[in-house]
């Protein structure tokens, strides 16, 4: 049902009908019970023709000028020169250790001042019949720059898959390979992504909490007035922003390189070193984090600022977060189920049954292929209790998400279906509905070509990847990209697809590394690259850019990015001597390249079969995937009883997801985290609004963009010089930068010793 909000202006002397015309756009808003709606901050949004959501109306313009330059000469050339400049710097950091990664968001800050250097310096002509200048650095024009920087902002996925091949398994293949390897596995889950962006983009319900963070930083920057300031006294947001944009910068000097015992605040080891116990509960490094405390921001918005998201999906990742590591890790641990008393209760690493870490190559022959004999006469795999918690989840996780699809989720996709542009009951969907929508054949296009070249990837060069995995690994992205972008589009929070990919090709192509890393990527890489298509999509739809100006950009920023990355790789491989080897002299030791590669050995040369199969180890973890179901359906069932009552807060697909980034975060990332949200999603948003509505997206906007601005000065200027040793005999050794890493925490100390020669677990594997 489609409802005009413009036919006639509410009155108050009849609230009545108010009431009845404002109940009736509610129930078209969110055609499932939205957590995010609270009825009388939707009420103001709707009588005065602006996004029902007040998080929304505090970041986002319900206005538009169709006149302001977008599609400029200068738009694409800064744009392009980002897209080659930041894909090609972070692909060459990608591989070194310490690292660092130049942000979307620094370079929507940096953009700002070279846009308009270009306003001021460029002259006012037309070459060829185009403007070089069109005037002042329009936000749109800001907006085109900053996505296509965006896409070029992280590397690659399947440019690991290239490294790996090289690395490990000696397979040096054509530069076109590799281009086809990449493009494929990119802008397949950029067509996805359009196609079903009736889904995930046009309705009203569907916010993107992480695009309210840079929706207000564009519109500080560029001085933007909208409704959703109210009438709030204090300074503006630009000068606020300043403020704690510097603050953020300057402060992160501290914890990030003076005196870094301020991000792994764990005082109360510093006071108990030895005490394995003290330090596995409070601990930061390899303990549950129990200490609360950090004051580095990196630490707190590792997992993404907890200013961007809602408090209620805050609190179902925190009361996740308490149950499963403070709760029951404790319970599995302290009585050794799957002998983990002999391993640090949290850590990253795999062990072998002497509690070394686990040696890859002593079970591998020469073609990298599983030596069974060797394996049977080495050890199992075994996991510290929160890597294996981590796994249960990801399986509770998978079976949950869809059956909250079903449950909550299907008269939404049914309806926004059959639901076109200018229906939606939105102002911004009816904004951007006068513009030309990008036809989905453009879409269809993309997706064909794109599957062509992967069948041919696969086919003509040795893969061991057959075509019907190829189309198997696509279904599952597709078939998930839906109730997962959904999800995030709440929540702000991603269920990651690739702990099931891992698994199902674990067991239809065992033994197959190769093909493993590929299924991999194009199973759980489709799906996360659609939702960030999405997600830009949603920031156009937000700031009003012309959807076929997007397409364009996007791809084009894409294709540009990929090849750039694989030639800055290939580079690399060719001229730095020692690439990838852990004792190479400069740092470029690929430590995200081993890990890739050290997935591919568990998963496709060790396998899922033995390790949770019938009878090994980690059998018990895939029940998880039973009580993932079951749990969405006793709150659906409990909410059909009770509809008002707490439990439409309650989602299970992000309580089972939340925990996804552990490993590599810890209870540090988590706890401190939960704590900031709280106070700035909960308690100053109910008890200060008009601060929050004014202030909260921008101070997220300015302390992540201060701490990208100094980690990028901090690791040019003090660390990237020198090879490292700036201060290595003074600052980066006295007690500050030293005090956690000298605790039982920071040493990964296990409560249980095994004597010289010893082995736990089974006997037979």
């Amino acid at each position: 049902m489609a409802v005009d909000f413009q036919d006639e202006r509410y009155s108050s002397t009849n609230s009545e009908k108010d009431d009845l015309k404002v109940q009736e756009v509610l129930e078209t808003i969110a055609d499932f019970d939205d957590p995010n709606i609270d009825r009388g901050e939707a009420m103001v949004g709707v009588l005065e023709d602006d996004s029902p959501y007040p998080e929304v109306r505090s970041a986002v313009a319900n206005t538009d000028d169709p006149s302001i330059p977008c599609n400029s000469f200068r738009a694409w050339v800064i744009g392009l020169a980002w897209a080659i400049l930041i894909s090609g710097l972070n692909q060459f950091f990608f591989f070194r250790y310490p690292s660092v990664n130049i942000s979307s968001i620094a370079a929507q800050l940096l953009s700002f001042p070279v846009g308009r250097a270009w306003a001021k310096v460029v002259p006012n002509v037309r070459v060829f019949g185009i403007q070089l200048n069109p005037g002042p650095f329009s936000i749109k024009e800001h907006v085109l720059v900053t996505i296509m920087a965006t896409v070029a902002g992280s590397s690659a996925y399947a440019t690991d898959i290239i490294a790996v091949q090289r690395v490990y398994y000696g397979q040096t293949y054509s530069f076109i390979y590799q281009w086809m390897v990449v493009m494929s596995t990119q802008l397949i889950g950029f067509s996805i992504g359009g196609i079903l962006r009736r889904f995930l983009v046009q309705p009203p319900s569907m916010i993107w909490p992480a695009n309210l963070v840079t929706c207000a930083l564009f519109n500080t920057l560029h001085s933007q007035t909208y409704a959703g300031i109210g009438t709030r006294g204090g300074i503006s947001r630009e000068r606020f922003f300043f403020y704690a944009w510097l603050g953020g910068l300057l402060w992160y000097l501290v914890p990030g390189y003076l005196f870094q015992g301020l991000s792994y605040f764990s005082w109360v080891c510093w006071i108990a070193p030895e005490n394995i116990v003290v330090n596995q509960m409070f601990g930061y490094v390899s303990g549950l984090g129990m200490s609360m405390v950090t004051f580095d921001w990196s630490q707190i918005a590792y997992i993404g600022s907890p200013l961007a998201t809602p408090w209620w999906a805050e609190a179902n990742i925190a009361v996740g977060f308490v149950f499963f590591f403070w709760l029951v890790v404790p319970s599995l641990y302290y009585t050794n189920a799957w002998e983990s008393k002999y391993m640090p209760i949290s850590s990253r690493t795999s062990y072998d049954n002497t509690a070394a870490s686990y040696n890859i190559t002593r079970i591998i022959n020469s073609d990298a292929s599983l030596n069974l004999t060797a394996y049977e006469e080495y050890s199992p795999l075994f996991l510290s209790t929160t890597f294996a918690i981590s796994y249960a989840l990801s399986f509770a996780s998978i079976t949950a998400t869809l059956m909250h699809a079903f449950l909550f989720f299907r008269k939404q996709i049914w309806v926004q279906s059959r639901r076109s542009m200018h229906e939606q009951p939105d102002i911004h969907a009816r904004l951007m509905s006068k513009y030309k929508q990008v036809p989905e054949w453009w879409y269809m296009i993309i997706f064909l070509l794109m599957f062509a070249i992967g069948v041919i990837s696969i086919e003509l060069w040795h893969t061991e990847f057959p075509v019907w995995a190829f189309v198997l690994s696509l279904t599952i992205a597709f078939f998930y990209v839906i109730p997962i972008g959904m999800i995030q589009a709440i929540t702000n929070q991603q269920v990651g697809l690739n702990v099931i990919t891992e698994l199902i090709v674990g067991y239809a192509l065992p033994g197959k590394p190769i093909a493993m890393m590929m299924f991999k990527t194009w199973g759980y890489i489709t799906m996360y690259q659609a939702l960030t298509f999405s997600s830009d999509f949603k920031l156009g739809h937000y700031m009003k850019v012309p959807p076929r100006t997007m397409f364009w950009g996007q791809v084009v920023a894409t294709a540009l990015a990929g090849t750039v990355q694989l030639g800055v790789q290939a580079w690399m491989f060719t001229n730095i001597p020692d690439l990838c080897n852990p004792t190479q002299k400069d740092g470029f030791i690929c430590p995200n390249t081993e890990v890739f590669g050290t997935a591919s050995f568990i998963w496709g040369v060790i396998g899922p079969q033995r390790q949770f199969s019938s009878g090994q180890v980690y059998h018990d973890l895939v029940y998880f995937f039973l009580i993932g179901a079951f749990c969405p359906v006793v709150a659906w069932l409990i909410s059909l009883k009770w509809p008002n009552s707490f439990i439409r807060y309650v989602n299970f697909p992000v309580i089972f997801s939340g925990m996804g980034a552990i490993p590599p975060a810890s209870a540090l990332n988590y706890v401190p985290w939960a704590i900031v949200g709280f106070i700035f999603q909960y308690v100053i948003r109910r008890k200060h609004f008009s601060w929050w509505t004014k202030y909260n997206y921008v101070l997220s906007a300015a302390m992540d963009s201060g701490l990208a601005v100094s980690i990028i000065l901090i690791f040019f200027c003090l660390q990237y010089p020198d090879n490292g040793t700036i201060g290595l005999h003074t600052i980066q050794t006295w007690w500050g930068n030293t005090v956690f890493s000298k605790t039982a925490d920071g040493q990964y100390t296990a409560l249980l010793t095994l004597p010289e020669g010893a082995t736990f677990g089974p006997t037979k594997w």
